[in-house]
């Protein structure tokens, strides 16, 4: 059975379809994996600064951005970022915002870039796509010591809608096809609580957004009655929790959390990680390893601007830790084929 904890409220109310029952295994996303570094060890410190030998095999240094805010606030966030990891490896790096979350699993493949943080369902289907071509670094730690964040579906606080039940006959906007939290986990979710969520079955429409803030703006304006984006759901509400989405709105001054009411929250989901292509020399991933684990207490401005505000740092990972959401696309893409 698959754990409730991992894949949203209200998951016990449907069985899982046979093929996906015998081929699942239990997973261990949230607990600690075997030998895992954090942030907050105390030997954790950046690599000596300085061009490395692996810059023979690794040039230049390509980071694909993942999609759900306009280019010029990502390239924004991350251009400190950037300058900092040239400076430190002496080696040129180079941005690629794509225009969603496809156009960085596509850059995968194509071995376009060398690394970028993605979602957890992004990272799935990179690794399936790569043929396991990929490989996970670390994720963000909590506040709390947690690396996990929730999905969540809003409102409009004006729109008289307070549950789920209320938006049966009401439009829904996703964030992206490849977001875990803004498509994957709430689909799955619905269809275990009984839910059909394609258009016209309970909803009266569904539409992607084009990304988790472009879904939230077209909420606002009206476009959908409810939206579904990710957050940490740690701290206070009222400024968006301490990470996510909808924190990096209040922020810009594009979101008052006033404005919406959250009617949906799913349990715990595993988050993002830093990905990297598998065939890339163990001595760059150390270095990417050891930098990132120190970039919190190094660089706390440039470690929030990246990780749309802030917990306790980073934790290694493994790819074991997602494999049940390998499992999960598998099961999304044969529902897919069913349908059509």
């Amino acid at each position: 059975m698959l754990s409730r904890r991992l894949f949203g409220a209200g998951l016990a109310a449907a069985p899982l379809s046979p093929a996906f029952a015998q081929t699942i295994t239990p997973p261990t996303a949230l607990q600690v994996a075997p030998g895992a570094r954090r942030t907050a060890d105390a030997a954790t410190a950046m690599p000596p600064a300085g061009r490395k030998a692996w810059a023979a095999q690794v040039p230049q240094l390509r980071i694909g951005l993942l999609g759900g805010e306009n280019e010029a606030d990502r390239l924004g966030r991350f251009g400190a970022y950037q300058a900092l990891l040239a400076s430190h490896f002496d080696i040129p790096v180079r941005l690629f915002p794509a225009s969603d979350y496809a156009g960085v699993l596509q850059a995968f493949s194509a071995r376009q870039i060398e690394m970028a943080s993605l979602g957890p369902s992004g990272y799935a289907g990179a690794w399936i796509d790569t043929n396991g071509g990929v490989e996970p670094m670390l994720v963000p730690e909590e506040r709390d010591g947690s690396i996990s964040y929730v999905a969540v579906m809003v409102v409009r606080a004006d729109s008289g809608i307070t549950d789920l039940a209320g938006m049966r006959g009401r439009s829904l906007a996703w964030a992206d096809a490849n977001s875990t939290s803004g498509y994957l986990v709430p689909r799955f979710a619905l269809r275990r609580q009984n839910i059909n969520p394609e258009s016209g079955q309970y909803f009266s429409r569904t539409g992607f957004g084009g990304g988790h803030e472009q879904a939230i703006v077209a909420l606002l304006q009206r476009q959908f009655d409810g939206a579904v984006t990710w957050t940490s759901g740690q701290g206070d509400v009222n400024e968006g929790h301490t990470r996510g989405n909808l924190r990096a709105m209040v922020e810009k001054g594009m979101l008052n959390m006033r404005d919406l009411r959250i009617i949906w929250t799913s349990d715990p989901i595993i988050n993002g990680p830093l990905t990297v292509r598998r065939e890339l020399p163990q001595a760059f991933k150390d270095d990417i390893t050891n930098f990132h684990l120190a970039l919190p207490v190094t660089h706390p401005q440039i470690y929030q601007q990246i990780e749309r505000g802030g917990g306790t740092g980073y934790r290694t990972v493994t790819h074991e830790q997602f494999g049940f959401l390998v499992d999960m696309r598998r099961e999304e893409a044969a529902e897919r084929r069913r349908r059509s």
